[in-house]
């Protein structure tokens, strides 16, 4: 074949024909140098497939410091977030700075805590909007880690007290304040009152108003509880008087509650049973509601951390206090009571009226109207009691 032959033919190949004449071509010339053209592929089939590199000593070491610093930023940014939520709730409800506490110290102490806790009617009720409807001294002794509530009735008569100079049932010190100064005042001058009433050190306080404690009960999604009396209600003193209870029934054994009806079972009055009309059946009643929302809002942790927003957000402007934040985190872990000290009738406290026809409670033993040593003595006997079974308060929730 001629130069010019073979030149026609190689014109006239396809590109992928070229490619492989040229393939076989290079095959030829290696073998011509008795070099075989697939010694380099046999040999790594002969070894097997490629092994892994091993990896550098301390790789675990680094793959666990990558993990901790994310997992550390993620909980920065997320206790940035819930500190702000926590500030601006503190903003909303409390006199003091959200980076105090007046609790701390004291709790690991050994002398007795005491908290006053108020419930009233708030702006949207209609007549005695700022009469406290329930008191109660939670009394907190560090050394045994037990509470014991003190149930104030409000029909208690005070005389003698700059607060009310001109005398009045217990209750009217929280509106008296509230005129005089606002919330916070009518917070402290009805603590000032209690202190002076009870021999006790109180020096802080807290209060509710319906709809907060509405909104507390809706918060956790209802509650549940056991009622140990059935009942029926009315709100009406007249239908009362009637045996007219359109008020609503409870039953006896467990019952749920929204937050309407949790209300209206801790305030029931007027009721067909005589034994749960007065102020010491509500106080119980009212005591078995914040057992129940403690219990369903459970032991604190992870779990606890929805809910505990929600409350927030449920109680922020209905509720208020001298406490911080923190301080009412600490208190909430004391909310489940070891036991109650009744201020009973016929025991420490008598029915009798004032000047002008109310019915009041008075203190039996008392020398004049201003004396209250008997109750002061009554109550401090009363704790030093010891707890038969005490009943160590959980940590906060």
């Amino acid at each position: 074949m001629t130069h010019r032959d073979r030149r026609r033919k190689f014109a006239s190949e396809t590109p992928r024909a070229r490619r492989i004449r040229e393939a076989i071509d290079r095959e030829e010339r290696l073998r011509t140098r008795g070099i075989d053209p697939y010694s380099a592929a046999r040999q790594e089939l002969a070894a097997g497939p490629p092994q892994r590199r091993p990896r550098r000593p301390g790789w675990f070491r680094r793959a666990v410091t990558r993990t901790a610093l994310i997992i550390f930023a993620v909980v920065l940014v997320g206790g940035f977030l819930l500190w702000g939520r926590v500030a601006d709730f503190n903003a909303g409800v409390s006199s003091a700075s959200a980076v105090s506490s007046s609790l701390f110290f004291p709790l690991m102490g050994s002398e007795r805590v005491n908290v006053a806790m108020y419930g009233y009617g708030g702006p949207e009720q209609q007549g005695g909007t700022y009469l406290a409807d329930s008191i109660n001294i939670y009394s907190i002794d560090p050394a045994t880690n037990t509470t014991t509530v003190i149930p104030i009735p409000r029909d208690l008569w005070v005389a003698g007290l700059p607060e009310l100079p001109e005398g009045g049932k217990v209750n009217e010190a929280f509106a008296v304040g509230f005129l005089r100064g606002g919330i916070d005042e009518a917070g402290r001058a009805a603590t000032s009152v209690l202190s002076e009433v009870t021999g006790l050190t109180i020096e802080h306080w807290l209060a509710i108003d319906f709809a907060g404690f509405r909104g507390m009960v809706d918060a956790a999604g209802g509650i549940e509880l056991l009622n140990p009396h059935a009942f029926s209600m009315t709100w009406d003193e007249t239908r009362y008087q009637a045996g007219n209870f359109d008020g609503g029934t409870f039953a006896a054994g467990s019952i749920s509650l929204d937050g309407e009806h949790a209300l209206a079972y801790a305030r029931a009055r007027y009721t067909d049973d005589p034994a749960e009309s007065s102020d010491f059946a509500r106080s119980v009643r009212q005591q078995a509601v914040l057992a129940a929302l403690r219990a369903k809002l459970g032991g604190g942790g992870i779990g606890s951390l929805g809910p505990g927003l929600a409350l927030m957000d449920a109680l922020r402007g209905r509720m208020h206090t001298d406490l911080s934040a923190f301080d009412l985190f600490l208190l909430s872990g004391h909310l489940a009571a070891s036991r109650r000290l009744e201020l009973r009738e016929d025991v420490i406290l008598e029915a009798t009226g004032n000047d002008i026809g109310q019915y009041i409670l008075a203190v039996i033993g008392r020398g004049a109207e201003t004396d209250y040593a008997p109750l002061r003595a009554y109550i401090r006997a009363g704790l030093a009691e010891p707890i038969a079974t005490p009943i160590p308060s959980a940590s906060p929730a």
